[in-house]
């Protein structure tokens, strides 16, 4: 079977700093509001969103400290790098993900960026951060699940 147009999806962007600093507990997957010269710079892949974070206001989420350089074509017409973009989402969206970042201490953060079709998404997460000694633990356990993804290769 062919994937329709709204089924292809095609990273941008990842956060890969995010699980490294995060305990990710919730992932959401929402809209970003963007003009004309924003878009063709996501088509070339020029976007950091590694010190992305959403604030909320007047019942709307916005997306803060997305860097989108600048499209080389777009003249006068560009767009200011590091702007305020608004997210797309339901109202009982925002305001389950609004509760719990005013109530219980957490930061929504985006995850990555991509194309879903003709559309850009941004997944974004509910996270708290780590400790130092939590990042010791992980890493401690990737090396150890290496370590036994090797032994089991050798005893093949």
């Amino acid at each position: 079977m062919k994937a329709t147009a709204d089924e292809i999806l095609k990273v941008i962007a990842t956060n890969r700093k995010a699980t490294h600093d995060f305990h990710i507990h919730d992932r959401v997957e929402a809209g970003i509001q963007l003009v004309g010269s924003e878009v063709k710079s996501l088509r070339d892949a020029r976007v950091v969103i590694s010190d992305g974070f959403v604030e909320f206001r007047k019942g709307q989420a916005f997306l803060h400290k997305v860097q989108i350089n600048e499209y080389a074509q777009a003249n006068r017409w560009g767009h200011d790098l590091e702007r305020v973009r608004k997210l797309l989402l339901h109202k009982h969206e925002i305001d389950k993900l609004a509760t719990k970042v005013q109530q219980k201490g957490f930061t929504l953060i985006p995850l990555s960026l991509y194309f879903k079709g003709h559309r850009v998404k941004v997944e974004l997460a509910l996270v708290t951060h780590k400790k130092q000694h939590d990042k010791r633990e992980s890493k401690k356990l990737a090396d150890d699940k290496r370590e036994m993804d090797r032994a089991i290769k050798r005893a093949r």
